[in-house]
């Protein structure tokens, strides 16, 4: 891949025990219903070429039908059909709000920003642009039919 490569710090404690939590729910789900792949937060996707651009969401679901044979061992190629984003403490509400639209631009079907400080999600599709969530709602994904998570449970 070419480009700038930037080393990012490693992020905090709690964040790394939401995005496993997220994670995990999501997992289970997919792998019950047979769905596709739910992907880590070290996981790279090609969203655009020349130049190429590499992200990495904190976790990430790609349906089944968009894999043709075995995973790929690089990066895999386009964007996922759910991207999740944990909020770190010094991320800006306008740098998260531009790596949300970067996601849907690039393919990426929804995209759910998570904020732990505040224990709630939001959202956003293309189609209904962002649903905000709290401790007490659910939250839903078109990619993934009958799927439903109380948001107090990723804290939990």
């Amino acid at each position: 891949m070419r480009g700038e490569l930037r080393i990012m710090s490693p992020a905090g404690a709690k964040h790394g025990w939401v995005l496993v939590n997220i994670a995990g729910f999501l997992h289970d789900f997919v792998k019950r219903n047979k769905l596709g792949y739910v992907f880590g937060a070290e996981t790279g996707f090609c969203i655009e070429r020349d130049p190429d651009t590499v992200r990495a969401p904190d976790v990430a679901f790609v349906k089944t039908e968009r894999v043709e044979g075995d995973l790929p061992d690089e990066f895999f190629p386009g964007a996922p059909d759910l991207a999740v984003e944990v909020l770190s403490l010094d991320d800006s509400a306008s740098a998260v709000q531009e790596k949300s639209k970067n996601w849907l631009r690039c393919g990426c079907h929804e995209v759910w920003l998570v904020d732990p400080r505040r224990k709630t999600a939001s959202r956003y599709t293309l189609e209904n642009g962002s649903v905000f969530t709290r401790s007490g709602d659910e939250l839903t994904a078109d990619v993934l039919p009958g799927f439903t998570l109380m948001v107090a449970e990723i804290f939990a």
